[in-house]
């Protein structure tokens, strides 16, 4: 008699994907479960049925509690009663207490060590809560330790978790990759001439240090700077006071992916004077695109980019003036597009999820 093969029984946990905008964890919650689905079946673990609209069509899902529940603690054991094989997490706190299943937990930085400020969506208790976690290594370890795998984003994360001897565990890197944005374009992006406006995409919190490409802006006269996310009325109070006369800088106050793949593709270049990063998606997404960058000289914005960027000191404004101004040849704008695109090509959903499929299977 031919025994059946038994079918793997996976979890994705999908409840970090936000209903109003993506933020990096979850589009990277959402990118990398649709591209997993493609070589596994796969369970997804949701809070709100409205998450169901970002997975991929007829996904198997599993309505649980939100990962800032009370509930949290007992997530396990929650679980436990539907028989998972393997629970893969694409952060890190879910509680593993009683656990009867292989578990893979993802931290993707170690930002929240170095700045302490905690997203401003939790309230305040979980920011308390959050501030005092990042004081020491000590519950990130006893947090990480409770899996059987640790995934980062990164091999620059990699090293900075076994600097820090955050885990016992291995660690493997399910790479980051960048949107689709050409979707949302009727024709492929040339820029072939020195860009005009720059772009940057991201938060504004402290170390991301806008304030550098504002000062930056004194030595750019034709230039315009377009701030592209959400910003709070107070801090974009703060920012516009730094502003040099008759520099130009534009606030958006948030886009949509199509509009902000348009302003990519108008002659535009990516830029970014960020002191620490945890992978750099707007950098991956002007690479992919064909849009020349000229950002802050980090060792995570090298392994995304390589030679396919320029860069700068962080605290340096007249330094990323000049690199700017580089740009104004022809053929460093070729070259940079060019080893850009075939750099970040490297960094694709498909490949993450293949190599996230064979850490599983292993266990």
């Amino acid at each position: 008699m031919v025994q059946s093969k038994q079918i793997m029984k996976l979890f994705f946990d999908a409840r970090y994907i936000r209903t109003d905008f993506h933020d990096g964890i979850s589009r990277y919650s959402a990118e990398l479960g649709s591209a997993l689905v493609q070589f596994t079946p796969v369970t997804f673990l949701i809070c709100d049925n409205a998450q169901k609209k970002f997975l991929p069509p007829n996904a198997e899902t599993l309505l649980i509690h939100k990962p800032t529940s009370n509930k949290e603690p007992f997530t396990s054991l929650i679980l436990n009663r539907h028989n998972p094989d393997v629970v893969f997490s694409p952060m890190q706190t879910m509680g593993t207490a009683g656990r009867k299943f292989k578990l893979i937990l993802t931290l993707h930085d170690m930002i929240y060590y170095r700045h302490r400020t905690p997203p401003h969506a939790l309230n305040q208790v979980i920011r308390l809560g959050w501030r005092a976690y990042h004081m020491t290594y000590i519950p990130q370890r006893l947090t990480l330790n409770s899996a059987d795998l640790v995934a980062t984003v990164s091999q620059t994360s990699k090293q900075d978790f076994e600097k820090a001897k955050l885990t016992k565990r291995p660690v493997i890197v399910v790479p980051n990759a960048p949107q689709n944005l050409r979707q949302y374009l009727d024709r492929d992006v040339k820029v072939t001439k020195s860009p005009k406006n720059l772009v940057y995409m991201g938060s504004f919190m402290r170390y991301k240090n806008v304030e550098a490409l504002i000062a930056g802006m004194e030595y750019l006269p034709g230039r315009t700077l377009h701030l592209l996310s959400r910003i709070s009325p107070a801090r974009k109070a703060e920012l516009q006071k730094c502003i040099p006369k008759h520099a130009e800088v534009v606030f958006h106050g948030g886009v949509s992916d199509e509009e902000y793949a348009k302003i990519l593709a108008n002659d535009a270049a990516m830029v970014s004077a960020s002191r620490d990063e945890g992978y750099g998606l707007p950098l991956a997404e002007a690479l992919a695109l064909g849009v020349p960058a000229v950002v802050s000289d980090l060792p995570i914005f090298h392994e995304v980019a390589g030679d396919g960027a320029l860069y700068f000191g962080a605290n340096k404004p007249r330094e990323f003036a000049d690199r700017v101004k580089e740009l104004d040849s022809t053929e460093t704008i070729k070259k940079l597009t060019i080893t850009g695109k075939q750099h970040i090509g490297q960094f694709a959903w498909e490949k993450s999820a293949k190599t996230l499929l064979s850490e599983i299977k292993s266990l």
